[in-house]
């Protein structure tokens, strides 16, 4: 590892009633990958927004160094002009443009009447998807027609095009396919060979321990322990710094108690919206019971979101099948249809999906479920709203100032909770969760874990999509995994291995081997 680059020294940054940075010390060196670890609300996008010019100077207390020269930005250009860049989960590219038109979009190369120079345009940007050996990606190409991992790389290739040698990772690999994450760490250690200094922030202990040389953690807005070599920390010690206590039972998984059967799926079908002929879902049929939490697994595209939003009624058009609940045949045309039947869904993406941002923590938790707290006439009545929301506060042990303010200044983890309140709230026999702990920390995940083992004993039927095999493996009773639309295999707890997983959702293992 290089030099010191970067140096922020005894960082303070309020918001009204919030410390949420207090005195941290935090520095990266060149060519290396420094993760930055640490719950929801601990601090660390705070940090780097006041590295990268959105919090500005004056509004932060301390000092930025970069290659030791005292840096107060202004804003993000000036950030951008001392080569910061930070590639964030949201990417921030514009879908209907093409690639290059992304990597230069406010740096167009213009003679001196004002005309892009397009031949340069492209041919720069092919120079930089070379450099970095981006494959199967061309300047011309459109971005919204591209993978999400194809995407980030253009947001690579887009920060390198500033010249970029401070470069910041922010839960880089929350939605990318296995190929993806080895496509995008070789991209890493490509830099970290051009002694770029770069900052990784992951929820995901196993990532750690493959892309990052040091480890930096924050803990309620301080630096807890000192920037230490991965080889030097197990990931215990680093969760304990995390958390501030040890997580012995990573996933409580409860004894199964198999009972009655309680959602039957038969020969569902989902025709593709756009592509005659093709379908999304081909003749996918599975049992739910009560007493377990039955979990589904697959890559990226096999088919697992499709699944639970047909049956939750969000496609108003290509969708066959059979349904029922307690043997009762239902009949879903929209989502309301599902939620008056007793069916929920926590949608993978929570914040598009699943919250309304600019409304609060309240609007939030009671919005699916008005009808309980209603008077005559439809008048809500505010004193029992408020004392619902408070009650599953309480339960969820939910962090929020409040009841009024925006639920998106909550953390990950609380904002997945404010969720799954709004669907407790409807009384659910079924609880679908895609993707419930994507993107939250250690101990929210646990919190998330033990709620979904007392809603089983509580006789709800739960069933969980997610890519994190560990969790499907440590949480699940059962495993349908998918693979191209399919039911590729349904697995016993006792026989599923990591192996016979991928092995299935691959395809190199059929159905019945």
């Amino acid at each position: 590892m290089g030099e010191v680059v970067l140096e922020m020294k005894n960082i303070v940054k309020d918001f009204p009633g919030v410390r949420a940075l207090d005195d941290v010390n935090f520095e990266a060196r060149a060519g290396e990958v420094l993760a930055l670890v640490g719950e929801n609300g601990a601090g660390k996008s705070t940090l780097m927004k006041v590295l990268s010019g959105v919090w500005p100077y004056p509004t932060y207390e301390g000092d930025i160094y970069i290659k030791g020269k005292l840096c107060r930005f202004r804003n993000t250009r000036e950030a951008e002009a001392a080569k910061v860049a930070i590639i964030y989960q949201e990417l921030n590219l514009i879908p209907g443009l093409t690639v290059a038109e992304n990597i230069f979009l406010d740096r167009q190369f213009c003679s001196v009447v004002g005309i892009v120079n397009w031949g340069k345009v492209f041919s720069e940007a092919q120079s930089l998807l070379n450099q970095l050996g981006i494959k199967g990606v061309k300047p011309t190409d459109k971005v919204g027609e591209l993978t999400v991992g194809k995407q980030q790389m253009v947001e690579i290739a887009k920060a390198l095009s500033k010249s970029a040698e401070i470069l910041v990772f922010d839960e880089p690999t929350s939605a990318l396919t296995d190929k993806e994450v080895d496509a995008l760490f070789a991209t890493i250690r490509q830099l970290k060979e051009k002694g770029v200094c770069m900052t990784y922030i992951s929820h995901k202990m196993d990532e750690l321990q493959l892309i990052a040389d040091r480890v930096a953690v924050l803990r309620d807005g301080k630096t807890i322990g000192e920037v230490t070599p991965m080889n030097e920390i197990t990931m215990d010690e680093i969760i304990n710094r995390m958390v501030g206590r040890d997580i012995k039972d990573m996933f409580p998984k409860m004894e199964g108690k198999r009972g009655e059967k309680v959602l039957e799926v038969a020969e569902l079908h989902l025709k593709h919206p756009t592509i005659p002929g093709k379908k999304l879902l081909n003749k996918v049929s599975f049992a739910a019971h009560k007493g377990e939490i039955l979990g589904i697994s697959g890559l990226m595209g096999s088919g697992r979101s499709e699944l639970v939003s047909s049956i939750f009624g969000a496609y108003r058009s290509g969708v066959s099948g059979e349904i029922r609940l307690h043997g009762k045949k239902l009949k879903i045309k929209r989502p309301k249809d599902a939620i008056d039947n007793g069916i929920a869904l926590v949608t993978e993406d929570r914040k598009a999906l699943g919250l309304v941002l600019g409304q609060s923590v309240l609007n939030n938790m009671t919005i699916g479920s008005l009808e309980t707290v209603a008077q005559q006439w439809g008048i809500i009545n505010k004193a029992k709203e408020r004392n619902l929301a408070w009650d599953y506060i309480s339960k969820l042990n939910i962090k929020t100032p409040g009841l009024d303010v925006a639920v998106d200044t909550l953390s990950g983890g609380n904002q997945q909770k404010v969720i799954v309140a709004k669907w407790l709230n409807t009384s659910p026999k079924v609880l679908f969760l895609d993707e419930p702990t994507r993107g939250i920390d250690i101990g929210a995940k646990v919190e998330i874990y033990n709620l979904l083992n007392k809603l089983v004993d509580e006789g709800v039927t739960v069933i969980m999509i997610s890519s994190e095999l560990p969790e499907i493996m440590g949480m699940c009773h059962r495993i349908l995994v998918m693979c191209e639309g399919e039911i590729a295999a349904e697995l016993d707890e006792r026989e599923a291995t990591k192996e016979l997983i991928m092995e299935y959702g691959t395809g190199s293992k059929k159905k019945g081997e």
